[in-house]
């Protein structure tokens, strides 16, 4: 994917930061640097940089987590499945669309994308119409994010084991966890990518 000027400025100054002092720049440099008025503006940009595969963030809520991906790296095309709801379950949406994502946020094992809807992961930086891209797996570990079915109906939430049922936590302090004793279940898969459009 090509970059806007904008986007080739951000990610020169964070290729020529990096090779003269060897760590990334803070978001409050990265801030000065181009005199935005705030931190939301430098993580825009970034998500922009990380969407295309130039740069990954290595580290949540660590102020010098930014690695430069090398320039030209591949991209994958993935199905996009559907929707999949931050909030309330709602019904799984096949679709034929596909997204571009870069090969560095994949590893092995077999990968598709969502479209979000609703608001109750925004603590973990997941909002309303972003697109995650989700490992394809049926089980998950206590505290990783997952896409599951709940009586057929899909939803992202954090996934906890609790007792001989299950947790199903929103990242939003304002919604209440979704706790599962009987019905059907099924994990569809974890998280492992986020990507979001801007308009710079």
């Amino acid at each position: 994917m090509t970059l806007t000027e904008k986007q080739q400025r951000m990610y020169h100054y964070l290729r020529d930061f990096i090779q003269a002092r060897g760590v990334a720049p803070s978001y409050d440099e990265i801030r000065h640097h181009f005199g935005f008025q705030s931190f939301q503006s430098v993580q825009k940009h970034l998500d922009q940089l990380e969407k295309k595969g130039y740069i990954q963030r290595t580290g949540k809520h660590l102020s010098r987590a930014i690695r430069l991906v090398e320039h030209g790296g591949r991209s994958v095309m993935l199905r996009l499945a559907g929707t999949v709801a931050a909030g309330n379950p709602i019904e799984p949406i096949e679709g034929q669309e596909t997204v571009d994502v870069p090969e560095a946020m994949l590893g092995s094992g077999e990968y598709f994308a969502l479209k979000v809807k609703g608001s109750s992961m925004i603590d973990e930086g997941i909002h309303d119409g972003d697109t995650i891209v989700v490992r394809r797996q049926a089980t998950a570990e206590n505290g990783q994010t997952v896409v599951a079915l709940v009586e057929g109906e899909a939803t992202v939430k954090k996934y906890y084991v609790r007792g001989k049922g299950v947790e199903l936590r929103p990242a939003n302090p304002t919604m209440q966890p979704m706790l599962i004793q009987n019905g059907t279940f099924e994990i569809r898969g974890v998280v492992v990518g986020l990507m979001r459009q801007y308009g710079l």
